[in-house]
C-alpha cells in the first residue's frame, strides 16, 4: 500500500463524492434552463426562485468538484494516518477537530470544510480516532476507521481562536489517550487495562483472529458518557398492538405521515381563504411540494414501515429469550449504536459471536437518549438468531435493563472473515500505547 488512494474504501469514497458533485452541477444546470424557460413564456411562476435554486446547486457542486480533485491529489501523495480526535464547537455539530500528534506533543486544530450533514457522518464520539492524510499547515482530508467517508479540513486561522480551541480539547482529556494502532503499521499492543474488575494487559491476551472482549469492553468504558434523563414511559409491546408502542410508530414512519398531512391541511386552508393573485403560483407550487410528500411518506409507511415495525413487534415478543453479554459501541460512520454480543460464559478472552447494530431511541437532539446506561452488561435476545428457510437474514430485538432496544438491520453473526474483523477493529481502532 503506497498511498491513501490505495485503500478500497477511500477509492470508493472519493468516486462517490465526485459523482455527487457531478450530478449537483447537472441537477443546477437543468434548473437555469427551466427558469429561462419558464421566464421567457411569460408564465406567472416563481422565476426568481427557481434560478437562485440552479445557482446554488450549481456553485455547491463546482466547490465540491474543486475540493474532490484537491483531495485526489492529496490522498495520491500520502498515506493515512491514525490520531486521537476531538470535535469542538458550541453544539454537537462541531465544525472544529482536534487531532493529537503522532507523537503526543503536539493538537493541531482543524477547521472542517463540509456541510452539518456530511460533517455528523465522521463526527468523532467520547473516545474518537480519525484518520487523517495531508499536512495540518497546509490542509488535508478526514475519514473515520476504515478510509470513507472523505472530509477536506484546512488549519485554523487566529492565534487565539486556536489556542481556546485547543484547551477545550485537551479539557477532554485528548492529550491523555492511548495511541491508536496505526493503518500501515504492525499491532503492538501493550496497554493496561481493567475490565469487570480484573486487570488485563493486552499484550499478553492470547493472539487470536480480532479483537476479544477484553479490548472491546474497555474500549466501551472509555467511549461511555453520563446519560440523560430517561425517556418517557411507552406502552408494552408485549400486552399492545405495535401502532400503541410510541417508538415503533416512529420507526414505521406515522410520525412523517401525520407531519405531511398538517402541511397539506395547512395549504389547503390557505387556498380556500382567497389568497392574492400574485401568491397563487407559489401556493401551488407548495401545495404540489407537499402533496408529494404525503404521498411518499404513505407509501413508505405501507410498504415498508408497517412491516418493519410488525416484524420488530414480533420478534420482540418471541420466546424464550437467549441471554449474552453486551459492550456498546458506536459506528464512527455516522456515530450509531452497536451492540457487540458474547457468550455468557467465556471470560475476557472470549471473542464476539456477532454484534446487531441499533436505531438510537432517543430524539434527534439527542438520539443517545434512552441507551444503556452501562456500556457491558447482560442482553436478553428475542426472535430468531439464525438464518431463516428462505435465506433472509435473523432479525433479533435486544431487551436490556426491562426494555427494548430496536434494530438498524439484522443480526449479524461472526464468521471469521477479515470484513467482520475490519468492523470490529473500526468500531474499536486497536491501540499500540498509552500517551504519556
Amino acid at each position: 500500500m503506497t498511498c491513501a488512494l490505495d485503500v478500497e474504501e477511500t477509492a470508493g469514497a472519493l468516486g462517490r463524492y465526485r459523482r455527487r458533485a457531478g450530478w449537483l452541477i447537472g441537477a443546477g444546470g437543468v434548473t437555469l434552463a427551466l427558469g429561462a424557460v419558464v421566464g421567457s413564456t411569460g408564465v406567472p411562476a416563481p422565476v426568481s426562485w427557481i434560478l437562485a435554486l440552479g445557482i446554488v446547486a450549481v456553485g455547491a457542486g463546482a466547490g465540491s468538484l474543486v475540493l474532490a480533485r484537491r483531495m485526489r491529489r492529496v490522498l495520491g501523495a500520502g498515506v493515512w494516518s491514525a490520531h486521537p480526535a476531538v470535535g469542538v464547537g458550541e453544539s454537537r455539530y462541531a465544525t472544529s477537530v482536534v487531532l493529537r500528534s503522532p507523537d503526543g506533543d503536539e493538537a493541531w486544530p482543524l477547521t472542517v470544510i463540509a456541510t452539518r450533514q456530511r460533517y455528523e457522518l465522521l463526527r468523532p464520539g467520547p473516545d474518537g480516532v480519525l484518520w487523517w492524510c495531508g499536512d495540518p499547515r497546509a490542509g488535508g482530508v478526514l475519514a473515520p476507521p476504515g478510509g470513507g467517508p472523505l472530509i477536506w479540513a484546512k488549519p485554523m486561522r487566529g492565534g487565539r481562536v486556536r489556542r481556546r480551541i485547543v484547551a477545550r480539547a485537551e479539557a477532554e482529556g485528548l492529550m491523555r489517550r492511548a495511541a491508536p494502532k496505526q493503518p500501515q503499521g504492525p499491532a503492538s499492543v501493550t496497554e493496561h487495562v481493567t475490565v469487570d474488575g480484573l486487570s488485563v494487559r493486552l499484550g499478553e491476551l492470547p493472539r487470536a483472529a480480532g479483537p476479544m472482549y477484553a479490548a472491546l469492553a474497555a474500549h466501551a468504558r472509555r467511549q461511555a458518557v453520563p446519560q440523560d434523563e430517561a425517556l418517557r414511559p411507552e406502552a408494552d409491546v408485549r400486552e399492545v398492538p405495535w401502532w400503541r408502542v410510541r417508538s415503533l410508530r416512529r420507526v414505521a414512519g406515522v410520525p412523517r405521515v401525520l407531519v405531511a398531512f398538517a402541511f397539506c391541511a395547512a395549504v389547503g386552508a390557505a387556498a380556500l381563504t382567497g389568497p392574492p393573485e400574485g401568491d397563487v403560483p407559489k401556493l401551488y407550487g407548495i401545495g404540489v411540494l407537499v402533496l408529494g410528500a404525503f404521498v411518499y411518506s404513505c407509501h413508505q409507511l405501507v410498504t415498508a414501515g408497517r412491516p418493519a415495525a410488525r416484524l420488530m413487534a414480533r420478534a420482540a415478543t418471541a420466546s424464550p429469550p437467549t441471554p449474552r453479554r453486551y459492550v456498546l459501541l458506536y459506528d464512527p460512520h455516522g456515530g450509531g449504536p452497536v451492540l457487540v454480543l458474547f457468550p455468557v460464559h467465556g471470560g475476557l478472552y472470549v471473542q464476539p459471536e456477532g454484534l446487531l447494530p441499533l436505531i438510537p431511541p432517543g430524539p434527534p437532539k439527542r438520539p443517545r437518549r434512552g441507551l444503556p446506561a452501562r456500556p457491558v452488561g447482560t442482553a436478553w435476545l428475542h426472535g430468531r438468531r439464525d438464518f431463516t428457510p428462505d435465506g433472509r437474514m435473523p432479525f433479533v430485538v435486544p431487551w436490556i435493563d426491562g426494555r427494548p432496544l430496536w434494530a438498524a438491520g439484522p443480526y449479524r453473526e461472526a464468521d471469521g472473515r477479515p470484513e467482520f474483523t475490519a468492523l470490529l477493529e473500526r468500531l474499536a481502532p486497536p491501540l499500540e500505547t498509552r500517551a504519556p
